[in-house]
């Protein structure tokens, strides 16, 4: 593929814009349907998409090839992604302001870093260990409403769901370092097996009683542009960038703009220590990516 700066930024962004709608969505779609309900059909969509598009493709045939080189990675990546995580993140979503469930799992680049040691062999270095301690102090931050000293958390099990959803997700790219097909064809595959686990899930967990259209539109909304397009327009930036790291930072956008979502289209008040938190987080993260670069 001929690399184009331009339509990277293009595809980036399209990819930001997505996430960036995303804890609107769930949590909007929250108030419909159970976690698990909202996770089945979401995945149902994304399934569909992501079939869709290989069959656009003509790359339907490569789907069982690649599962049989290597079937037990694809299941357990099915297990951990989408299964585990989000059900996972859907319940901390569930419990805590939309706000706090998001930053909290901005952390995740940070849980990759820990979590990279004992299982990629990696060493931790002194930028590493700061941006450890100032991410996770953002995290207590956002966690406390800014009273770091009380420990007091508007709801513990909450905010544990979504730290624990980071180390899920860190562990699910660490996973994926070992896996040398294509993305897309990746997705798909763990997508497919994932959903008769979810089903299962739903029906233990909750049930299929799913009446209310606002639930499924917003599950169909989250299975297209989370699960879904957004995922194939950053495929389709990087692929196309000249300089991955510009596109990379771009990423930084979405949380705050999906701040200005949940405060005009959920409601929600933004507090200052949401903000203050973010920017140790995202500080944080820029300091990993400084390491990485020299």
């Amino acid at each position: 593929m001929i690399k184009n700066q331009k339509k990277a930024v293009f595809y980036a962004l399209g990819a930001v814009a997505c996430w960036s709608t995303v804890a609107t969505a769930f949590k909007l779609s929250l108030n419909y349907f159970s976690p698990a309900q909202l996770l089945w059909v979401a995945t149902l969509t994304s399934v569909i998409l992501l079939i869709s598009v290989l069959a656009y493709q003509k790359r339907l045939n490569e789907l069982l090839p690649s599962f049989k080189q290597q079937p037990s990675f694809f299941l357990i990546a099915g297990l951990m992604n989408p299964t585990l995580y989000y059900l996972v993140l859907f319940q901390a979503y569930d419990r805590l302001p939309a706000q706090q469930a998001q930053t909290l799992n901005y952390t995740w680049a940070i849980t990759l870093t820990l979590l990279a040691v004992p299982f990629l062999g990696q060493t931790i270095r002194r930028q590493d260990w700061i941006a450890i301690l100032l991410g996770y102090t953002g995290a207590m931050v956002i966690a406390t409403r800014g009273d770091l000293l009380s420990l007091q958390f508007d709801d513990s099990i909450g905010v544990a769901l979504a730290l624990f959803s980071t180390f899920i997700w860190a562990g699910y790219w660490i996973l994926n370092t070992r896996n040398q097909v294509d993305p897309l064809i990746s997705l798909a595959l763990t997508f497919i097996l994932a959903f008769p686990m979810i089903t299962v899930a739903t029906a233990f967990f909750s049930d299929f009683h799913m009446t209310q259209w606002q639930g499924w539109v917003g599950a169909t909304y989250v299975g297209i542009f989370e699960m879904g397009i957004a995922f194939i327009m950053w495929l389709m930036a990087m692929r196309y960038a000249v300089n991955t790291a510009r596109i990379s930072n771009l990423i930084f956008i979405s949380p705050f703009l999906s701040l200005v979502f949940l405060r005009f289209l959920v409601g929600e008040e933004i507090y200052l220590a949401t903000i203050v938190g973010l920017v140790m987080i995202i500080v944080a993260l820029l300091i990993q990516q400084l390491k990485k670069s020299t």
